[in-house]
């Protein structure tokens, strides 16, 4: 489960759990043993693909244990509907252990293992996969060197979400702010899903699912549309699988590149550190859609200001914004068919 890696990259286990397909409607629902993470961890996020009727919900808590072996109280890492009602995060849960920030359990102190629950309301709710990703990011975390390979470039539609500026602002402002159900919504057009009931998005909208994963990922409480594990379950709901984890570099990104599989990374930087943006931001999702012969980062980004979506980042300023820990800390969360192989994994997928 926890590798033990070098000091400059981030350390992560990720677990999957086995949930009963049917989640009973009372009482507390379905608990996992404790998982013991392998190293001192300090941020815990969990994700989920669930099919949620209508008039259910799940909810999902973890318990964390301190490296003094005290269990912490349970924290709501999320609410969930594919209806809408509820789709929240929770907040004010903070206390001396740790806190939910959105979508991520932040410790206040490190923490060796922990536990998830899911409660299910309503009959008929039904959680296809559940996945905690634990971690702990360096001070200064180190890029990685070009493969050397041939060049890799996957065809993923590209989605500018300022295309959609004014639609539907109860969501989040409107189209200027969907960075991430523009990724999400490129990534299920790439694997051809999606939804189909789009009349009630308007005329003259370009790519109306866009919209339709705005309101499909919008948190009530976080008032945005960018919680990590909202578009996992999101994309969940038209059969892909998917989590949330961490990446300790760009050639972990360019081996789901090579096995045919875009993924969608949490960056925020000044224009100046990534060179080709165009634009400041402080979080945005992006696509990342293969690398060049040198070992440059194709991407398709959906903020970029002149609307040419995919673009060509510097391999060393793409690491340098992903990776630290002022930033997302190589967030990144990977959306699949159920039949479809990932590449090999080194414990953090």
């Amino acid at each position: 489960m926890g590798l033990v890696l070098t000091v400059d990259r981030p350390r992560v286990a990720l677990t999957r759990f086995a949930v009963p397909p049917v989640l009973p409607d009372t009482g507390d629902g379905w608990t996992g043993d404790d998982q013991r993470i392998g190293f001192p961890a300090t941020q815990l996020v969990p994700s989920w693909t669930a099919r949620t009727p209508p008039g259910s919900w799940i909810e999902v808590e973890l318990q964390a244990v301190t490296a003094e072996g005290r269990r912490t109280k349970w924290y709501v890492m999320g609410r969930w509907s594919e209806h809408g009602e509820p789709r929240t995060s929770v907040a004010g849960q903070g206390d001396d252990d740790g806190d939910v920030a959105v979508d991520t359990f932040v410790a206040r102190r490190p923490v060796t293992a922990y536990r998830v629950r899911v409660r299910a309301c309503g009959a008929g709710a039904r959680v296809d996969g559940l996945a905690v990703m634990a971690s702990a990011l360096p001070p200064h975390p180190s890029g990685s060197p070009p493969s050397g390979r041939e060049p890799v470039e996957l065809d993923v539609p590209a989605f500018w979400q300022h295309a959609h500026a004014g639609h539907h602002p109860e969501y989040d402002g409107g189209g200027a702010n969907w960075c991430g159900p523009a990724a999400t919504s490129m990534v299920l057009a790439y694997w051809g899903r999606g939804p189909d009931d789009l009349g009630w998005v308007g005329g003259g909208c370009p790519h109306p699912a866009v919209d339709h994963a705005a309101r499909g990922t919008y948190d009530r409480s976080y008032l945005g549309t960018g919680n990590w594990p909202f578009n996992v379950a999101y994309a969940g709901s038209y059969g892909l699988r998917g989590f949330v984890t961490r990446l300790r570099s760009a050639a972990e990104l360019e081996r789901f590149a090579r096995a045919g599989i875009p993924v969608v990374v949490s960056l925020s930087f000044k224009e100046r550190e990534l060179p080709g943006s165009g634009y400041s931001t402080s979080g945005n999702l992006m696509v990342v859609t293969g690398f060049t012969a040198g070992g440059d980062v194709r991407v398709n980004d959906p903020a970029v200001p002149d609307g040419r979506v995919r673009r060509v980042y510097p391999r060393a300023a793409f690491e340098r914004v992903w990776l630290r820990s002022s930033g997302s800390g190589g967030i990144t969360y990977v959306l699949h068919p159920p039949e479809m192989s990932l590449p090999e994994s080194d414990g953090n997928w």
